[in-house]
């Protein structure tokens, strides 16, 4: 009997179990930050970009970075309508109204045009999502958040590997957040990271990170704010080490599944994630949207892949839909995709014939 089909799980060698290894015997004390500081230097490097803070979660990081913002009550924040509740609950942890925006048709990121409307006297900044690792418009959302002086956010837990004009997603905006959950690209089990290239903010989410002691204090054990106890462990960043000195080909096979199942799937009524001009995808989750008229939808989807012991995981719902949140029936184009749209799975060390299985499931409903 074929094993299950899982719709993702992480790619751990024997370089990552002798890190951790390391840091379990030897990570204490004087060593205790030894790995996370490697680990925030590495990813500084891959990145491109001045400053990286290791976290507990993307949505820990995004939380400290809204406060070091002074985003808070009273103000809005534009969200996009399809992503991840982790992009919004920052927002509302912080007293602020996530105001959620439609996306575009082909790439599922934020419609620059509704961000533009959205704004009011009230906007404090604009998070921008690389959803399923497609990229946003990056031109036509810092030239809004520019003229209207509001800090561009980017949301890049979805979108390592992601480039945009051959910059690497999350070093572009005012800030950027990453998850390395375990099922990303590349994983530390739980865990995100803060990049920016701004040294003023960077240290203000640094003090915010640690129970809001400042860095350099020479009190021992004085907080200068009410902060958070948002830190990665140091078994975790070695993890993230392992990782980092893998992700070249973590993010090479990535692009080698979504490029199988592209061609597996071409000739049927559906699109995939897009990889425009300019753009490099990193295809964190291949993704397909069928085609209005084909008929074929998300619930017909999963119970073709139920049947065939393959995982279905579910395009992300609106977050107007759910129910803590306003409707915004406005958003049309989100709804729509969600009920005609559903992610593959797709790991490391998927064989062809786990993706033909998947393609076979796929291909019964058409």
């Amino acid at each position: 009997m074929s094993q299950r089909v899982l719709y993702t799980k992480p790619s751990i060698t024997e370089l990552e179990v002798s890190y951790v290894t390391d840091a379990a015997r030897h990570g204490w004390g004087a060593r205790c930050y030894e790995y996370i500081e490697r680990f925030e230097r590495g990813f500084e490097q891959h990145l491109g970009v001045a400053h990286a803070m290791a976290t507990s979660s993307c949505t820990g990081a995004l939380h400290m970075g809204l406060v070091a913002l002074g985003v808070g009550p009273g103000d809005e924040v534009i969200v996009p309508e399809i992503t991840w509740i982790a992009s919004a609950a920052p927002v509302v942890h912080v007293g602020a109204k996530p105001v959620f925006v439609d996306v575009l048709p082909d790439t599922w990121c934020l419609d620059p045009s509704r961000v533009e409307a959205a704004i009011t006297p009230r906007t404090r900044a604009i998070i921008a999502v690389h959803v399923y690792g497609n990229v946003c418009d990056m031109a036509a959302l810092k030239a809004i958040a520019d003229r209207h002086q509001l800090p561009l956010i980017e949301d890049a837990a979805e979108a390592l590997g992601s480039q945009w004009q051959g910059r690497a997603a999350g070093s572009i905006g005012t800030f950027a957040t990453f998850s390395f959950h375990g099922t990303k690209t590349m994983t530390t089990g739980e865990g995100g990271m803060f990049v920016t290239q701004d040294a003023a903010l960077y240290d203000r989410v640094l003090t915010l990170s640690n129970h809001g002691r400042a860095k350099g204090n020479t009190r021992q054990f004085w907080p200068d704010m009410v902060g958070f106890k948002y830190k990665m462990s140091n078994l975790q960043a070695a993890v993230g080490c392992a990782q980092l000195e893998r992700l070249p080909e973590l993010i090479a096979r990535k692009r080698q599944v979504f490029q199988a199942y592209q061609e597996r799937l071409r000739d049927l009524p559906l699109r995939m994630n897009p990889e425009p001009d300019g753009v490099v995808n990193g295809y964190w989750m291949p993704s397909i949207v069928c085609d209005a008229a084909s008929g074929v939808g998300r619930d017909a989807l999963l119970q073709a892949f139920a049947a065939k012991d393959i995982d279905g995981r579910v395009f992300f719902w609106p977050l107007s839909s759910l129910p803590m949140f306003d409707a915004c029936p406005e958003n049309t184009v989100a709804s729509d995709l969600a009920e005609r749209s559903i992610n593959l799975p797709s790991y490391h060390d998927m064989d062809m014939a786990d993706i033909d299985r998947v393609v076979a499931a796929v291909r019964s409903v058409f």
